[in-house]
């Protein structure tokens, strides 16, 4: 288990157990929903409420600990937030991965056609992955 205690205080978060206990989490599984969250944290608190995760997950995104994964739908998923990065997402058994790709191109087109001051960029791809083909 990697302790989390340094990392949780440098996006001004205490280091709680249930904390510690999602960040490992996150770290084990990569992507999570808030349903497998839960049931992870379940076995560690048994007396754990559904409306603490939430605010433990809402608190680490406010502060950039985490990130959201919105997946078209689906439940979102988060992870430990890192470098920026893109989705795949299996549309058969609904594995998310990670993929680095240079938005460059993306984001200078996506700017020369519009009037937007693009301050963010998600993107998820869908398809199936090699283990469902």
């Amino acid at each position: 288990m990697i302790d989390y205690t340094d990392e949780l205080r440098r996006h001004h978060l205490k280091a709680t157990p249930q904390r510690l206990a999602i960040s490992n989490a996150l770290h084990s599984c990569g992507h999570i929903n808030i349903d497998t969250l839960y049931s992870i944290m379940l076995k560690k608190f048994n007396s754990i409420s559904l409306a603490t995760i939430y605010k433990n997950i809402n608190l680490m995104l406010e502060n950039s600990y985490i990130q959201e994964v919105k997946i078209p739908q689906n439940k979102s998923v988060y992870e430990l937030t890192k470098t920026i990065h893109s989705h795949l997402v299996c549309q058969k058994c609904g594995k998310v991965e990670d993929i680095s790709l240079h938005m460059d191109s993306i984001l200078n087109e996506a700017l020369s056609k519009s009037n937007f001051e693009i301050s963010k960029t998600d993107l998820v791809l869908s398809g199936v992955c090699k283990n469902c083909q």
